[in-house]
């Protein structure tokens, strides 16, 4: 798939102030600094089109991109960033969990983790989470430019080993960097996948 046109549509601080359309939506999430608006910027080849900051926490709300006029690429705040008050967590938490459970047109969420930290509790919880709910999604690991290929290589089979302790099935996975645009093609095919069999479906 190409991606020839990205745009801006809405932030919105709860699932009911969403766009009122029935195209399918991708959600990214991962926790703070975990690189996810590099890689948005990556995939959509638009370099502005995801606020991208050295301070991490900056999403606060559900931000919504109109991509190809076809689908929703949706940037979901990042979780476990531990500045914030108890109450801002709060909020953050009832509107993350809100959209992902009550948003009908989300087709699958694209979980971020960075390819040089071992598995991280907060992210297993919340891949957990995910299985119980019924919640399509893919692992995407970031950062791979950071590490050496071999290095990268055994940091995903530590992560598939720590999941297989408890998942039957393994999720897909993706290696990306947003440096080297390494994994575009194959999130974009695979977005572009599931589109297809939703049409057919």
């Amino acid at each position: 798939m190409e991606i020839k046109t990205a745009e801006y549509v809405i932030s919105s601080p709860t699932v009911g102030m969403c766009p009122k359309d029935t195209k399918p939506e991708y959600a990214f999430i991962g926790r703070s600094n975990v690189g996810k608006s590099s890689l948005i910027n990556m995939l959509t080849g638009n370099r502005k089109l995801a606020k991208t900051s050295a301070t991490p926490g900056k999403t606060m709300l559900i931000n919504h991109f109109i991509i190809n006029k076809e689908w929703y690429l949706v940037d979901l705040p990042g979780y476990g960033f531990a500045k914030r008050s108890k109450k801002d967590l709060q909020r953050l938490e009832q509107m993350i969990n809100g959209y992902i459970l009550q948003r009908e047109q989300l087709a699958n969420v694209f979980l971020l983790v960075d390819v040089r930290l071992e598995a991280q509790k907060i992210d297993l919880e919340f891949i957990q989470w995910l299985g119980v709910s019924g919640i399509p999604f893919a692992i995407v690991f970031t950062k791979a430019d950071k590490l050496s290929t071999g290095k990268v290589t055994q940091q995903v089979a530590a992560y598939k080993q720590v999941l297989s302790a408890t998942w039957e099935e393994l999720p897909p996975m993706f290696v990306t960097s947003a440096e080297k645009k390494q994994g575009k093609d194959e999130l974009l095919d695979y977005v572009e996948q599931i589109n297809r069999s939703l049409k057919d479906g």
